[in-house]
């Protein structure tokens, strides 16, 4: 594709990215941080990702076929205190988390392939294992949120590339106190802030 081209989509998609973190933005400084405010965020992320067009594998490139790497994690946008971190996921098959939690909102939505998250019920203590409670397929116009104790686990199993937007309300790498079930011991234990992310601002 000529330069310009790609010069073109990479402003248009910034565009976007900005105008989308602003309304994010907003929605919590305008109505604090809740189930229904949460659900304003999601649907502006959803409105994001319907502009495909604009989040390409060609831009976005999956971890190669047939290595360990299962998943690339792209930061799209995070604002200079951390805060309001969006990242594009591209996936392979063969990606499953544990159940976990965050310690911030966040939300996944899809925009290629399929997605498949179990959410979990699970004392706010952490002293007994999850429960799951339902299953959501997230794929092109769909999308979960999570409030900051919620918990869930991520599985992607289908032959498809999988290309997803993932928002936090607070960086990856500032996270260092989420927490992941170990059902072979019943525990639950605290896993290091993630930090293989690659720059696509």
């Amino acid at each position: 594709m000529p330069d310009a081209a790609l010069d073109s989509r990479a402003e248009a998609r910034a565009a976007l990215v900005t105008g989308t973190v602003d309304k994010i933005r907003a929605i919590e400084t305008e109505e604090g941080l809740n189930r229904d405010s949460l659900e304003k965020m999601r649907q502006a992320l959803v409105a994001m990702a319907a502009e495909r067009e604009l989040f390409t594998l060609d831009d976005f490139a999956p971890p190669p076929e047939g290595g360990d790497m299962k998943s690339t994690l792209y930061r799209l946008s995070e604002d200079d205190d951390h805060r309001f971190a969006l990242y594009a996921n591209v996936a392979r098959a063969g990606v499953s988390s544990p159940v976990h939690d965050h310690t911030v909102w966040a939300i996944i939505v899809g925009c290629r392939g399929q997605e498949l998250n179990r959410r979990f019920d699970a004392p706010d203590d952490r002293s007994g294992p999850p429960v799951e409670r339902d299953q959501v397929m997230v794929e092109d116009g769909t999308g979960v949120a999570f409030m900051p104790d919620d918990v869930h686990s991520i599985h992607i199993d289908g032959p498809e590339l999988v290309l997803n937007f993932h928002m936090y309300g607070k960086g990856l790498e500032q996270l260092h106190g989420r927490r992941f079930h170990k059902p072979e011991t019943g525990e639950w234990i605290v896993f290091p802030a993630h930090s293989d992310i690659r720059d696509a601002r």
